[in-house]
C-alpha cells in the first residue's frame, strides 16, 4: 500500500520528527518553486530520480542550486550510465508524480529498488524543504532527523560529494527539465 501525505506526516510524527509544512500551488519546477515559496528558512532539495542503463533506480538528492552532472554523478557512484526515469516508473516505484519527488517517496519504495544519494551539501545545512509525497505543499525537516527517517524507512543514504561550487541553479544541466 502506498503511503500519501498523510499517512506520511503520520509516520514522521510516530518516529518522533517534528516537521513544518506550508501549502502553496502546484509546483512542477524549481524556478516555479523559487518564485513561489516565499522566504521559507533552510535549503531547498533538488532530487533526480535516475534510472542507470542496466536498470537500477536512484534518487539523488541535491541542494536546488548545485550543478549535477550525471557522469560524474554515476562515476562517483560506480553506477552504469545514467539517464531520467520515465513518469511510469516514477509512479509505479515511488508513488509520486513529477514535481512532488522528494527524499520522503522512499517511503514508497517497499521493494527496496531505488538507492537514495544525498550530496553532503544537504547534510552541511540544518534544515531542507521537501514535498511531502505531494507538490502542493513544502514540508521543512531537520537534515539529522531527514536521515533518521531514511534509516527508519529501509533507505539509508550513500552519501557523495558533487564537484563544483554551488550555483544560482540557472543554466544547471539539471535545472529545467527534471523531475523535482
Amino acid at each position: 500500500m502506498r503511503a500519501d501525505s498523510q499517512q506520511l506526516m503520520i509516520l514522521l510524527d510516530q518516529l518522533g520528527i517534528a516537521t513544518t509544512t506550508v501549502e502553496h500551488p502546484p509546483l512542477r519546477t524549481i524556478e516555479e518553486s523559487r518564485r513561489l515559496r516565499g522566504k521559507l528558512a533552510g535549503g531547498h532539495a533538488k532530487n533526480l530520480f535516475l534510472k542507470d542503463k542496466k536498470g537500477g533506480y536512484w534518487l539523488l538528492v541535491a541542494l536546488e542550486q548545485t550543478p549535477v552532472d550525471l557522469r560524474i554523478a554515476a562515476a562517483l557512484l560506480q553506477a552504469p550510465r545514467f539517464s531520467f526515469a520515465n513518469e511510469v516508473e516514477l509512479d509505479r516505484i515511488l508513488g509520486v508524480v513529477p514535481g512532488a519527488v522528494s527524499p520522503f517517496a522512499a517511503v514508497n519504495d517497499v521493494d527496496g529498488r531505488v538507492c537514495v544519494v544525498m550530496d553532503q551539501r544537504v547534510l552541511d545545512i540544518d534544515l531542507l524543504n521537501c514535498h511531502p509525497l505531494r507538490n502542493d505543499r513544502t514540508t521543512a525537516i531537520a537534515t539529522v532527523d531527514l536521515l533518521r527517517f531514511l534509516e527508519g524507512v529501509g533507505h539509508p543514504p550513500r552519501i557523495i560529494h558533487l564537484p563544483g561550487r554551488s550555483t544560482s541553479g540557472e543554466g544547471s544541466p539539471t535545472s529545467a527539465s527534471s523531475y523535482r
